[in-house]
């Protein structure tokens, strides 16, 4: 499934690169289109960190994100990384008593905030209390006029200056220096870049799988076990928690060597955050299962590959049904293996057989896949390689494909 993200640069006084604006798209028409403003913001939230990551969109740069005021209520921030996310606040969301306490605690979690878009309208309380709480102002140098840009640039430099200006819809040169010699601080708009399109694409969810997780999450008595194997039947889920692990929240970076181990670094409370989150979207979604074939592939070589390991008695079977699973993902996500395992938290013995390095596991994911793609030659050689008999690897082939099967048919 395609997805695409835009962002727009924002440049300082120096023309250098201060941060980003990202934008919400549905193909690679550079426009916004007609579509629901909640699931616009998800839609970016979800796209950047957990599916294409915020350091390939950004570096380490800043990202301004309109946020509506229904996701303002809901608090989706929460699990999000303050130090990359300026909340911009939409020009049609009334100011009101109750906005003023949102902007409040949201500045408490650590965000910045902007005001976009903004005109002042007469007859309006609270801009004082408003004024003290937002770091940024936006100002649309093709929606105002001189008169009322002024008008703000007044207030603001008059009564607080720690508010930055940013000019955006900039077209010329003439905008820019206008903007400059107005007291503008940063900058934005054609004249500087165009929005870019970032596509990529992302794994068909199981919306199913997100409910059970979260009624599961809900019971006193659920535990990481229970947590663990049912992420493990959703191969889309399991790529986002090993985002998660792996996103830059203030947390230790450490290699992953199974989805236990993930969830818990992640605790039962962040993992049912993200999954409210990724509800959200997919209720928004027309999802039509496209992939669903590569996804039940996928599934497949996470079961057989675990069930090898565990004839062998080995004890880091989990590791082995990471390497199963995660064989396909350069073809559902369209990026290079070597790419891939460098933005997900993976042992050094998963990572080095994914990208085709002879290792112990390389033998195990050669024989599953030889299963999955009915290469009589090598499930031979490979059976014969591992000295399991047929009998038991037939019995593994029919309960992996059942167990991927019952998943997907959900």
């Amino acid at each position: 499934m395609e997805i695409f993200i835009a962002r727009q640069p924002i440049f300082n006084m120096n023309e250098s690169l201060y941060g980003y604006e990202l934008l919400y798209r549905n193909n690679e028409d550079n426009s916004f289109p007609d579509v629901d403003a909640d699931m616009a913001t998800i839609d970016v939230l979800t796209h950047s960190f957990l599916t294409i990551g915020i350091n390939e969109i950004a570096g380490d740069k800043l990202c301004f994100i309109n946020f509506t005021e229904n996701l303002l209520d809901k608090a989706v921030l929460r699990k999000f990384p303050s130090n990359r996310i300026v909340v911009e606040i939409l020009e049609n969301i009334t100011i009101t008593p109750r906005l003023i306490k949102q902007i409040r605690q949201i500045k408490a979690m650590g965000f910045l905030l902007a005001l976009d878009d903004f005109v002042l309208k007469q007859n309006v309380d609270y801009y004082d209390e408003l004024f003290s709480l937002v770091s940024f102002i936006k100002i649309d140098f093709l929606a105002t006029t001189v008169e009322e840009r002024k008008s703000v640039e007044k207030i603001v430099q008059t009564n607080y200056p720690n508010i930055v200006l940013l000019a955006e819809k900039v077209e010329t040169r003439e905008d820019f220096y206008e903007a400059k010699s107005a007291g503008y601080k940063l900058f934005q708009g054609y004249f500087f870049a165009k929005p870019e399109i970032i596509k990529a694409t992302d794994i068909p969810a199981n919306v199913v799988q997100y409910i059970r997780l979260i009624n599961l999450l809900r019971k006193e008595e659920a535990s990481m076990d229970e947590i663990a194997l049912e992420i493990e039947r959703d191969v889309s889920l399991t790529f986002k928690v090993l985002k998660m692990v792996n996103s830059p929240v203030a947390r230790p970076r450490s290699k992953v060597r199974s989805i236990k181990q993930g969830v818990l670094m992640l605790g039962l409370e962040e993992i049912n955050h993200w999954l409210h989150v990724l509800l959200l979207r997919e209720v928004h979604q027309n999802y039509k299962g496209d992939g669903l074939a590569i996804v039940e592939a996928s599934l497949f070589r996470a079961k057989f590959c675990e069930l090898l390991a565990k004839q062998k008695n080995l004890t880091n079977s989990s590791e082995y049904l990471l390497v199963g699973m995660f064989s396909l993902m350069d073809t559902i996500l369209h990026k290079k293996m070597d790419q891939l395992v460098k933005e997900l938290p993976l042992s050094d013995d998963v990572a080095a057989t994914l990208v085709g390095s002879s290792t112990e596991m390389k033998p195990f994911l050669d024989l599953t896949i030889a299963y999955d793609e009915v290469r009589w030659n090598d499930m031979l050689e490979g059976a014969n390689n591992l000295e399991i008999d047929f009998p038991s690897l037939n019995n593994f082939y029919k309960e992996a494909r059942k167990w991927a099967t019952d998943i997907v048919s959900q």
